[in-house]
Parts: structure tokens; sequence; C-alpha cells
């Protein structure tokens, strides 16, 4: 005769065997639960990300743009895209004699073809004039020791490089001195240069009858003043100085940020408002399906004292039981919310209109973790009365019941 392990493990194994259909309602409870709770976690955890990198990166407290241009330098920096805007180049000195103002770095703003035969891709380019920058070259510094010459590029983390480490732009290839790594940002899809390697960009261009400058560009414009203010002065009053008298407008980082920050925390609020819901409202569930469950097996559970289960044992089969449910529940649901969320990072991004950058694989080890740790959770609170109630249920009577 074949010896069977009658252990608590083996016991709720096989009861959950014998009902698949109810072992499968339970499951998908707690599904939903870990879906919501890993996937939500996850999405506000880029968020922050995004949010932090892009504010570390960025690095200037203002942005002086020609009028009307500052919905497309917000775009810009934010979520990319092919913009261009210009003004004179004088505007720079002019800024950096106003009062609180330490550096003003002028940037150059073009947009690449998207014709193969004379771009490898369609991207925004930004020159940078190295003797004042703030902003790039401490980016660069991360992935490349050696300051940048005229004639490479620094490419940002999703343009394409080809395999001689090359980029075609406007019918000449460039050498790419280095990669950034991702910075949620619109820079992730520009291609950074020199003031110089842009001029020779436009050269050869123009050599080959490539004409894709604005009617209004002449040599020497600029599109931007990266500036960086004392801390001391309000950005807002350095900001409305430049305003009345300069033809330009200003985006205040400060401002741009605390409203994506509003944003993210109006989000965050959100998930975990529909998390702690869902939680109790899975909970409720799940005690009632265990409670209308474990009455129906009142006779197996008397049996099992019959042969010599301790009333211990009894609660421990249950809870094992939902246990197992929950991790085996709390497995698939992260395991969907992986499939829904990771491949398709770019679309919510865009869709929630934030900086979004993937976390890093002990992150979400981390957050692996807890979600399991929660929806396995959900199920042995649930069932913890019914589980005592049962033990405590007198053997004689719960057979004799229905005679």
């Amino acid at each position: 005769m074949q010896k069977i392990n009658l252990n608590t493990g083996t016991l709720s194994i096989k009861n959950l065997q014998a009902k698949p259909v109810r072992t499968a309602c339970l499951m998908v409870v707690v599904a939903i639960l870990a879906f919501t709770i890993f996937g939500g976690s996850v999405i506000t955890m880029n968020l922050s990300q995004g949010l932090d990198t892009i504010q570390k990166r960025f690095g200037a407290d203002l942005m002086v743009v020609p009028e009307g241009s500052s919905g497309k330098a917000e775009t810009l920096l934010l979520r990319g895209g092919i913009n261009f805007f210009y003004f004179n180049p004088e505007i720079t000195e002019k800024i950096l004699q106003e009062n609180g103002v330490i550096k003003a770095s002028p940037q150059l703003y073009l947009a690449s073809l998207s014709d193969s035969a004379c771009c490898d891709e369609e991207v925004q380019l930004i020159a940078y004039d190295p003797a004042s920058d703030f902003v790039v070259q401490p980016w660069t510094s991360e992935k490349y020791s050696e300051s940048v010459t005229d004639g490479q590029v620094v490419v940002g983390n999703n343009v394409s490089i080809r395999r001689n480490g090359r980029i075609l732009l406007l019918g000449h290839e460039y050498p790419v001195a280095a990669q950034l790594s991702s910075s949620a940002s619109g820079f992730d899809t520009s291609i950074f240069m020199t003031m110089n390697t842009m001029k020779s960009v436009i050269s050869r261009a123009q050599a080959s009858g490539i004409n894709f400058l604005p009617d209004n560009y002449a040599d020497g414009m600029i599109s931007a003043v990266l500036v960086k203010i004392d801390q001391n002065v309000s950005p807002s009053v350095i900001a409305d100085n430049i305003r009345k008298q300069e033809s330009a407008e200003v985006v205040i980082s400060q401002g741009v940020f605390s409203r994506i920050s509003s944003a993210l925390s109006g989000f965050v609020m959100y998930i975990q408002f529909f998390s702690i819901a869902l939680w109790a409202l899975a909970a409720v569930v799940l005690a009632a399906v265990y409670s209308g469950s474990i009455h129906e097996r009142k006779k197996e559970f008397a049996l099992l004292r019959i042969i010599g289960a301790t009333r211990k044992r009894l609660v421990g089969i249950v809870l094992c039981e939902s246990s197992l449910v929950g991790i085996a529940g709390g497995a698939i649901g992260i395991a969907l919310a992986c499939m829904f969320i990771f491949p398709f990072a770019d679309l919510i991004s865009i869709k929630l209109d934030l900086p979004y950058l993937d976390p890093s694989i002990i992150g979400i080890i981390k957050l692996v973790a807890v979600s399991l740790l929660i929806s396995a959770a959900v199920g042995p609170l649930a069932s913890l009365y019914s589980a005592q109630k049962i033990s405590k249920a007198e053997t004689y009577f719960t057979m004799r019941e229905g005679e």
C-alpha cells in the first residue's frame, strides 16, 4: 500500500486541487490586487525617478527663449520632439549683467531630416558653448572623461549609433564621443555638439544643397540661454527683470518641476487610495468566500479531528491554503503587470505627460517582494476568523448534523 504524506502542506495542496474552480476564483481576486499594487508602485517609482533625474540633469534655474516659444521649450525639455526657435545672441551678455545671475550659456536648436540618404533618423540637434556651458558637459563627463572636441557629437540614450561608432547627419558621418544614460527627458532623443560643430553641420548641408533652416535664421543666432542664479535671489524676480528689458520669455525650471511634482503627488495619492480600497475589498471578498467554503467543509475537518488532527493543525491547513492561493495569485498578478507596464513605458509616459524612467533591477526586486508579501497576507488574514471558528467546533455534533 502506498504511503500518503498527510503533512499540512500536502493536505493544503490536495484540497486546492480538489476544487479547481474555487481555487481559480480566489487566485483571480488576489491577482487583481497584486496587479494594482505592483503596477501602481512601478509607475509611481518610475515617475519619481524620472522627475528627480531630469531636475539633476537640467542644472539651470532659468531658460530664456524668444517670445512665444516657452511652450516649445518646455516640450523640448520634458518630452523631446523637434522644436526650433531663434533670437539674437547679444541677449546672453545682457542677461549676464542682471543682478543675481551667476552663469549664462547659449544653446542653438536645429532639426535633422528624416530622409535616410541624409540622416540616420530625425532628431533634435542641440549646440552648446563649451566655454560657458554648465549643463551639457557635466552629463558627458559621466560617460566620457575627456572634453568633447569640435567634430564630435554626444547622443542621447534613445539615439541609434552605427556599428562604426558614427552617426549620419545631413550627409556626413560624425564620430560619437559618448552616449548619455537615460534622463527621462526630451534630451534622450537629442544630439549634442559644440557651436563650431553645428556651424560645420550647417555648412556641409548647404554645400550639399540641403536647405533645412527657417527663413529667419542668420549666422550666429541662438535658440535659448540657460541661466544659473544666486540661490539667495528669487528666480521670479530675475525672470521679471529679463522679460521687462528683453523681448523674450523666461521658463523658470522650479515652476515647471513644481507643476510636475504636484501632478505626480496627486497621481501617487490616487494609486495609494485605490490600492488600499482594493486591498480592503479583496479581504472582504476572500473572507466571505473562505467562510462559505469552510462551512461546507465542516465534516471534512471533523474527520481530520477524528483521525488525530489537532485544532492547531486545522487552523494551519486553512492558513496554508490561503497563503498558497495568495502567493500564486500574487505571482500571476505581478507577471501580468510586468507584461503590460514594461513594454509600454514610452506610451505610459506620453499618456501621463510626465517624465518616466525605468527603475533598477534592485528596485524591481524590492517591489516584487513587497507586492507579493501584501498579496500573500490578505488570504490568511481573511481566513483567520473562519479557521479559528472551525477549529473550535465540536466533532460529534458536526458529524451528526443533518441526521
